[in-house]
Order: C-alpha cells, then structure tokens, then sequence
C-alpha cells in the first residue's frame, strides 16, 4: 500500500471521528525540496501528525503552526527556506525554499470560514477515502481572501464542498481541476475576483490524486514475482499475464498483483496505457513475447522494457522486425531492460529495472548524482505554482 493511501486510512478515521484537523500542505517549492508540490501533513487536535511535507526539514515548524490555526488563528502561506530566519532550525538542508499552506478543518473556528470549515473537513474526506480506494480526485484549496482554507473536492466527477468566494469560482476551479487531474498534475490557478479564470486575485492549489499507473508484466516467472511488491509499493496497479495457469496461478503471483490468464492480445483488451503506465515482458518465448512487444508499442505506454540477454535482444528484434515493426518502434524498447548494477538474482534485477523505470519517467540519465550537476529532485510545475507568503 502507497504512503498516500496509508496517510489517507489514518486521517479518515480522524475525520469520522470528528476530531478536530489542521492540514498543512506543500503549495510551492523553488530551487529543490525532498518532496514535491502537493505533499501533506496533517496534525490532530491532541498534537498526532501523519505524513510529511519536506522529510523532516520544517515539520517542528509547520506543526507549531497547525496548533496555532486549531486554536483559531487564521489559515495562511508559510515560507521556509535556507536564507529565512529559521535557517539554523527549520531552514531546507537541500538549499530550497517551500511554501506551506496551513489550515484547519473541522468544527468552524474564530479564524473565519477558511479557518475551520466543516464543508473542508467533508471534502478532504471524500478525496482520501478515494484514495483509499484507488480512484482518482482532486483538492482544491483557496489560498486568498477572507474564505482561504475552504476546500473542494472533485471526485468521479462530483463536487464536494464549496469554496465560497465567488459564484463563478467554484464552476471555474472544478473545470481545471478536471483537467489538472486527467494530466496527473498539482498545480496553482488563479482567478477573478468573481471567480473568471482571467484574473489574479484569488488563487486555488488543485492537488491531484491520479489513477494509479498501471504496469503489465508478461511471463509468470521469478523476476516477475520480485518485481511485482516492488512496483505495488511505488503506488503501481500491476497485473501479471500468462497464458500457463500452471505457472500464473502460484500465490507469490497473486500477492501483489492481479493474475491474467490468457493470451497478450487478451490482456490488452479494453486497457488504456499512457505515459506513466509501464509494459514489461519477461516470457522469452517468441509464441508470447513478440505479439506482447507489438501490443505493447500500440499503446500510449510511457515504458516498454523486455528481459533477456544481449543476443536474446538482438534475436528478438530480428523477429519483430520480420512481423513488420518499423525501426523507430523498436527502438522504444528497453532491451535489454534495467539499469548496469550488476544485479545477479530477481530482487536485484527487479531493483534495476525499477530504477530505470522512474528515471524513464523523470526523464533523467540515472547517473550518480555525485556525478551530475543541478537539482536533485524534478521541478515539476514549480513555474505555474509559485506563490508567495
């Protein structure tokens, strides 16, 4: 189980029981941070914290500032960085500076609406028990105005909440956040003062939960079986598919994953892979692996991988190319799959290729990073949602 969809079961149960929530989440980050825009922290009424905004860097801070809303002081962004005051104490290790929204959900308060809105207490709610469930949503918190801290929820295409501030807003925000969210992206919007979306006065950070990324692991062998609790807990739907039931029917299959008998052609029936849904084929057998391969490259998936030596690679190729795939489509292949570790058994070879998966997906070359210059971590959407304190 993911560390989102663990914090979402504890703060749930928070939520239901009624007790009283402060949620701090990390709105914005320049230059470089542990974690990324739209992690969360949440701090309970008798000072129980679950989940993490920086890793550990201003979270004594953050928590001092969650109390301080849940005795109804008003919600607002909080800056923390290296250059601050905080520096010796709370200041980024990583040379970044983060953006933290805070406020408090639950029974309404002396700081306003936004400082303690029921309404914000049952749409977080609604998009952590999706969570919880695998089903994607979308939070969206206004960050300006007297009504800063309302929340609304857009999950399967439902709104929860309300964010108050305007008659337009609520409209306006729901439309981009569904799109934000079919994108897989967190980012800050802003608009009007009546809630257009050509305005700057009120900004709204939409979190979003996507899907799951799906990964479809052809061949019932060892490496899939050390592969598959890796990748589940990397947040990955995996599916492993073999035609054998023999072979696919083992439990160390089913335990992290969900087991397909049939065919490739059959497995991909009715699945819709995009770029961060990843394709794996361990089968080394060309009955299997070659309509796997032609399957796979009809697909939008961002990561086509097969296991096998050198020569078994080059041999493979030579049949695809024979069954009429074209160059530039092979060439998506990684072949042979996993980065050089000099991973001998499953689990090490599992390790290997995951790594290189998530670099395929970062876009990175998955050198050392003594190595290499710049940031450590991506900055995914850091220029559309930087604000300010």
């Amino acid at each position: 189980m993911s560390v989102v969809s663990d914090q979402a079961g504890v703060v749930g149960a928070w939520l239901r029981e009624g007790r009283r929530v402060a949620r701090a989440v990390l709105v914005a980050v320049d230059d470089s941070a542990p974690l990324p825009a739209g992690a969360s922290m949440f701090v309970a009424d008798d000072g129980a914290i679950e989940g993490s905004i920086t890793g550990g860097c201003v979270e004594s801070a953050v928590a001092h500032e969650a109390q301080a809303v849940l005795a109804g002081g008003p919600p607002r962004v909080h800056r923390y960085g290296i250059s601050d005051e905080l520096a010796g104490t709370a200041g980024l290790t990583c040379g970044g500076t983060v953006y933290v929204f805070v406020h408090a959900l639950g029974t309404a308060g002396a700081g306003g609406a936004g400082a303690g809105d029921a309404g914000g207490a049952e749409a977080v709610a609604a998009a952590l028990a999706a969570v919880r469930s695998g089903r994607p949503a979308a939070l969206a918190t206004l960050l300006d105005g007297p009504q800063a801290g309302t929340v609304m929820a857009i999950v399967d295409g439902d709104v929860v909440g309300s964010l108050g501030a305007a008659r337009l807003l609520d409209h306006s925000v729901a439309r981009d956040a569904a799109g934000l969210l079919d994108q897989g992206v967190t980012a800050i919007r802003s608009y009007g003062a009546d809630g257009a979306t050509l305005g700057v006065e009120l900004r709204v950070h939409v979190r979003s939960f996507a899907s799951p990324p799906q990964m479809l692991i052809f061949g019932a062998i060892d490496f899939s079986a050390a592969l598959a609790p890796l990748a589940k807990e990397l947040g990955y739907s995996v599916t492993i598919s073999d035609p054998r039931m023999a072979f696919v029917s083992a439990p160390r299959f089913s335990r992290a994953a969900a087991v397909h008998v049939g065919w490739p052609g059959d497995a991909f029936a009715g699945r819709v892979l995009g770029p961060r849904d990843a394709v794996l084929v361990f089968t080394h057998d060309p009955r299997l692996d070659v309509p796997a391969l032609r399957g796979a490259l009809a697909t939008g998936a961002g990561y086509v991988g097969a296991l096998g030596s050198r020569r078994t690679t080059a041999e493979r190729n030579e049949r695809l190319t024979a069954a009429g795939v074209p160059g530039d489509q092979i060439a998506r292949i990684h072949a042979p799959c996993g980065l050089d570790i000099g991973g001998r058994t499953p689990d090490e070879t599992a390790v290997s290729i995951l790594a290189e998966i998530v670099a395929s997906r970062a876009g990175r070359t998955a050198a050392p990073l003594r190595s290499v210059s710049g940031p450590i971590q991506p900055r995914e959407g850091a220029a559309q949602s930087r604000t300010g304190s």
